[in-house]
């Protein structure tokens, strides 16, 4: 079994049988498991400690998911699971257009939910001990933007700009690839991968936070991100 004891995951959930059914399966993993059964005490306990991944009810009395999630980016960039039910397609739109990661449709499989866990956890992950001098930094650079992916850092003229696990991973893989275009379809398989099975709009919701999060640090980094009309998206450098 992996060793998971320093990982800590926030289960917030209305219904007390689903708040315990994900802890015994994530505490069977090692994962260290705080609860809340409402919005607002989520939203305190998320913003006064530090969480590596919060698994959130879309649909709650009080507070929703969409507002915690909401209210938390404005602060914070911990990955959010959103869970919620069949029939909720425009909810989940909204909570990728507010920085959810990733989300379980209700009834899950409780496995299901712990692999997905697992993916975005070993995404967001950053790599601390690599910042050694043992290390040789794997950084891109462009002008007005440069990306360190061993620390998962991006920063634009000079200025970090923090990224969800989804918002960075998408802006690396684009930037891997100068000039290259990508349909929806491929970026979702690349950057989602097998855990996630969604809406096309999900890249769409992505591209415009990501733009945001950079134009107000940079316009000129978040003009990189280009959109191909009918096809998708590129990363283009362009000429200085």
């Amino acid at each position: 079994m992996e060793n998971n004891n320093n990982y800590k995951i926030l289960v917030v959930d209305d219904e007390d049988r689903i708040r315990r059914l994900l802890k015994m399966y994530l505490e069977r993993e090692n994962y260290q498991i705080e609860e809340a059964d409402n919005g607002n005490d989520a939203l305190e306990m998320a913003l006064s400690a530090e969480y590596d991944l919060i698994l959130l009810d879309l649909m709650m009395p009080g507070m929703d998911g969409i507002e915690v999630c909401r209210q938390l980016r404005l602060k914070k960039a911990t990955p959010i699971i959103m869970l919620t039910a069949k029939g909720e397609e425009v909810n989940r739109v909204q909570g990728f257009e507010v920085g959810t990661d990733d989300y379980i449709v209700k009834p899950f499989s409780p496995r299901e939910v712990v692999l997905r866990v697992k993916a975005l956890l070993r995404r967001s992950s950053t790599t601390s001990f690599l910042k050694t001098e043992t290390k040789a930094k794997n950084v891109i650079v462009f002008p007005h933007l440069s990306i360190d992916h061993d620390a998962h850092r991006v920063t634009a003229d000079g200025k970090e700009v923090s990224l969800t696990p989804k918002e960075y991973e998408l802006l690396y893989f684009l930037a891997k690839t100068p000039d290259k275009v990508y349909d929806r379809e491929k970026l979702l398989k690349e950057v989602w991968q097998y855990e996630f099975f969604g809406d096309l709009r999900t890249v769409d919701t992505h591209v415009k936070r990501l733009r945001e999060k950079l134009s107000k640090v940079s316009p000129d980094a978040a003009s990189m991100i280009v959109t191909v009309w009918g096809v998708g998206y590129k990363f283009e450098v362009g000429s200085e």
